[in-house]
C-alpha cells in the first residue's frame, strides 16, 4: 500500500503537562482496517481524539489526506431527549445538505442504508422514527456507528465501537468496517479490547505499550516478536499461566 491517509511524525500526546505517549511515528493507508490494542491508560482514546482534532498534540505533528472528512465514534454515553434515531443519523448528512433545502431523497436513502448496515434489517423505518433515548446502550452504539457511516468519509476513527454489543453484533460491526475499508478504500482505525476479533479481522495491529510507544505490524509478526506479552505484561494467549 502506498496511499497514505494518516501519518504522524514524532507525535506526543497527553493532557496539559501530562505526557501519555511521546514520539509516535506511523502511517495508515487507504483500504486497510487497523485495530489499536493495549492496556487501559496507554493512550488509545487520547490518540484517537488527537487525530480527530478534539484535543491538541503536545508536540510533533500529524496529517490527514482529507482533514475535513473524518468521522469519529466515541464511547461517551449520549442522552438526546426528544430526538429520533433518524435525526441522529441525519447529522451525518448535514455537511452535504443546506439549511434551506434540507435532506434530499438521496440523503434519506443513505440514512436508511446506514441503519440497515449496522443490523436493523427490515426495521429501518420503525427504528428511524423511534426516540434515541428509548434504546439500549448497545443499540445506541450501533445508531452512532450508522451516523458515522452516513457521513461517507474516507477516514473513520472509532473508540471501542463494540463495547456495549453482544457477540453477534460485535462480529457484524467489525466485519462491516473491514468490508468498507477493502471495498470502498476507507481508512478505519479502531481502538478495541476485542483481542480475538482484532487479530482475526484487522489488516494490521497498532499495539500500544504504556509509556513506551507503539508497534504497527501484522498480528502474526507481533506474535512472533512477543510484542503482546511486552505490552500487556503477561502472556495473554495463555491465561492459565
Amino acid at each position: 500500500m502506498s496511499n497514505v491517509s494518516i501519518s504522524t511524525n514524532k507525535l506526543t500526546i497527553g493532557y496539559g503537562a501530562t505526557v501519555i505517549q511521546r514520539d509516535l511515528t506511523f502511517s495508515l493507508h487507504a483500504g486497510e482496517m487497523v485495530c489499536m490494542l493495549g492496556p487501559n491508560g496507554c493512550g488509545k482514546s487520547t490518540l484517537l481524539r488527537t487525530l480527530a482534532g478534539l484535543q491538541p498534540a503536545l508536540s510533533g505533528e500529524y496529517t490527514h489526506s482529507d482533514a475535513k472528512n473524518i468521522a469519529l465514534v466515541l464511547t461517551e454515553r449520549l442522552s438526546m431527549d426528544n430526538t429520533t434515531v433518524h435525526d441522529v443519523v441525519a447529522l451525518g448528512r448535514y455537511p452535504y445538505s443546506s439549511f434551506l433545502d434540507g435532506l434530499k431523497k438521496e440523503d434519506e436513502n443513505i440514512i436508511s442504508e446506514s441503519l440497515r448496515q449496522v443490523g436493523f434489517d427490515n426495521r429501518e423505518s420503525l427504528i428511524a422514527n423511534s426516540f434515541f433515548n428509548a434504546h439500549s446502550d448497545g443499540e445506541k452504539q450501533r445508531i452512532l456507528i450508522a451516523k458515522a457511516l452516513a457521513q461517507q468519509t474516507p477516514i473513520i476513527l472509532l473508540d471501542e465501537p463494540t463495547a456495549h454489543l453482544d457477540l453477534p453484533h460485535r462480529i457484524l460491526i467489525l466485519r462491516l468496517l473491514r468490508q468498507l475499508a477493502h471495498e470502498q478504500g476507507k481508512t478505519i482505525l479502531i481502538s478495541t479490547h476485542e483481542l480475538d476479533l482484532a487479530l482475526a479481522l484487522s489488516d494490521r495491529i497498532l499495539l500500544m505499550t504504556p509509556g513506551k510507544g507503539i508497534q504497527l505490524d501484522t498480528a502474526e509478526n507481533l506474535k512472533k516478536a512477543n510484542a503482546f506479552t511486552s505490552a500487556f505484561s503477561m502472556d495473554i494467549f495463555n491465561p492459565l499461566g
